[in-house]
């Protein structure tokens, strides 16, 4: 059984910068994968960024336009998503997902668990 929690949601400021943690555990689990997508209010689920656990390979879209950046402590199964100069519209609750998988790790079908999301809300 595969668990995965995150953690560092919370209410910040336009401007201000929140890190989110995601621990993934399982007796043998090891990924393939770890990633972030988003979900805001009466949007679909979008990708934000992921991280293969060999090597350092990142995978990111314009979404973050620079300001998001993703990090692993793999002898922890834990990523981290630092997300920088927040605006209004980065308001949305935070998924993470590991895949065990070697897939194509920007799109959700890829990845076989998921946290139960936090909540990012940035003030304006």
């Amino acid at each position: 059984q595969v668990q995965v929690v995150e953690s560092g949601g919370g209410v910040v400021q336009a401007g201000g910068s929140l890190r989110l943690s995601c621990a993934a555990s399982g007796d043998t689990f090891r990924p393939y994968a770890m990633g972030w997508f988003r979900q805001a209010p009466g949007k679909e689920r979008e990708f934000v960024m992921s991280m293969l656990w060999t090597g350092y390979n990142t995978f990111s879209t314009s979404l973050g336009g620079g300001r998001f950046s993703i990090a692993k402590d793999s002898a922890k199964n834990t990523v981290y998503l630092q997300m920088n100069n927040l605006t209004p519209e980065d308001t949305a609750v935070y998924y993470c997902a590991a895949t065990a998988r070697g897939a194509n790790v920007m799109i959700a079908t890829s990845y076989d668990y998921w946290g139960q999301g936090t909540q990012v809300t940035v003030s304006s």
